[in-house]
């Protein structure tokens, strides 16, 4: 839980914004933010938070699954899979970490076609409901990129001005020798647009379209989606790939500081809607890397996650 005022708070979210997008845009992105976090604030103010002094400890163990894992005839997996582990794992496991059961187009679940939606293919909300009444919930937030075919990438494809900056496109020739790469595919792939050829940062697959964090409309369309899923029961919240958020030419682009004060303003914007709610960050780099999402061990991850 944290012990700062919501006045300290709304100031160190002044802080982050500042430091990520600078002064002269922070007040304007801050009473944006504001407006977002204080109406999440009030709708669901008669939900009582859960105050855990240690929210994991020795006594918590996670199963990891897809939500496809548990089939029978005639039932929707995710049902099948709370029905299972209601009668055989209750005494075993209090955490269930779900992996992306979004409609997605790729990758097992991590090209996420929209992020607010279940797979019909694997049940619906009220399904994941059902498993929250049983056990503790932990949620992906797959918010490096998003599917090809999403709403939002044909909208950028088709020149709808409302997500005409929620993609980095840059031109062929830039050197991006310096950029850490997780996979084998090109950085940049090329795709037909209303306004001709763009060369759009892709950092793990043609399908996985990296979302534009210097877009201060990103960030806040991704702090609603943590709220969203915070409204549908998630106790903890995994960063996917939250490594490669940032991009700055001539950099590797990996764990770059705006990307840790990113990290840091959603603790903040957690701390201030909802302490109960455990961030863990998923990154795939070496140990030393991995642990620095812990920040000052009080203002980042509260777990990290390899």
């Amino acid at each position: 839980m944290s012990n700062k005022s919501p006045v300290l708070l709304e100031k160190i979210l002044y802080d982050h914004i500042a430091f990520i997008y600078g002064q002269d845009d922070a007040a304007a992105i801050h009473r944006q933010l504001m407006t977002h976090l204080n109406q999440f604030k009030t709708t669901h103010a008669h939900r009582p938070q859960l105050a855990r002094k240690n929210r994991i400890s020795e006594r918590d163990s996670v199963l990891i699954t897809y939500g496809d894992m548990i089939q029978h005839d005639g039932g929707r997996p995710l049902q099948s899979l709370g029905a299972f582990l209601q009668s055989h794992l209750t005494e075993l496991i209090s955490i269930v970490h779900i992996l992306p059961f979004y409609p997605y187009s790729s990758d097992d679940g991590f090209s996420v076609i929209d992020y607010r939606q279940v797979n019909p293919d694997f049940g619906n909300w009220k399904d994941i409901a059902h498993l929250g009444e049983n056990f503790r919930l932990m949620l992906d937030a797959v918010v490096n990129h998003i599917s090809a075919q999403s709403v939002e990438f044909q909208g950028y494809l088709n020149g709808d001005p409302d997500y005409e900056t929620f993609f980095l496109s840059l031109e062929p020739d830039t050197d991006l020798s310096r950029v850490f790469r997780p996979r084998t595919s090109p950085v940049l792939t090329p795709f037909q647009t209303s306004r001709g050829e763009k060369y759009v940062w892709t950092t793990f697959s043609v399908d996985q379209i990296d979302l534009n964090y210097t877009s201060p409309d990103v960030l806040i369309e991704v702090i609603d989606i943590l709220l969203f899923y915070i409204a549908h029961g998630a106790e903890l919240i995994r960063l996917d790939a939250i490594t490669f958020i940032w991009k700055e030419i001539g950099t590797t682009c990996a764990s770059l500081p705006r990307t840790h004060r990113i990290v840091q303003l959603m603790r903040t914007v957690l701390d201030f809607v909802a302490p109960h709610v455990i961030l863990i960050t998923e990154t795939n780099v070496p140990h030393s890397e991995n642990i620095s999402y812990f920040g000052d061990g009080s203002n980042e991850a509260q777990m990290v996650y390899n």
